[in-house]
């Protein structure tokens, strides 16, 4: 009976720890450059602002990407998340055509204009490193 019960506590302990290492770094840790935002910011014009507006406020049916509906929509989830969202949606026309990195320059122009913190890393092109950060919103005081 004991050893059930310890097999069970370091079962659960483990299943904690592996969720808590899935997502180990937060969109707050500064986990894109602003060069790359600046990079995105004409990609976005470019294959997003048409359906999300210039200021991704979201038009019609078309969800906002950036504020509280964004954050509310997005948090708990991860950046991986939003690179395969935006690489499987965009361009509307064509979706997955645009490569990796015009998709993560985009995502790294949401996250700064969501005012996240800019870092001195790009973010990678990676969706399992993507997968490694939590969307949250800010910590209220």
């Amino acid at each position: 009976m004991r050893i059930a019960i310890v097999v069970l506590t370091a079962a659960a302990f483990c299943l904690v720890l592996s969720a808590w290492q899935v997502a180990s770094k937060s969109v707050r840790d500064g986990v894109y450059t602003t060069e790359q935002a600046q990079r995105g910011q004409p990609l976005y014009k470019q294959y997003c602002a048409s359906c999300h507006g210039d200021s991704l406020e979201g038009i019609e049916m078309a969800p906002a990407l950036a504020g509280p509906d964004f954050i509310d929509e997005w948090s708990g989830q991860t950046v991986g998340d939003l690179f395969e969202r935006i690489r499987a949606t965009i361009p509307r026309d064509k979706p997955g055509r645009l490569s990796r990195e015009i998709n993560v320059d985009i995502a790294a122009y949401m996250l700064s204009f969501n005012r996240f913190p800019a870092g001195s890393a790009e973010l990678s092109q990676d969706t399992q490193a993507l997968k490694q950060i939590r969307i949250e919103a800010a910590k209220t005081r």
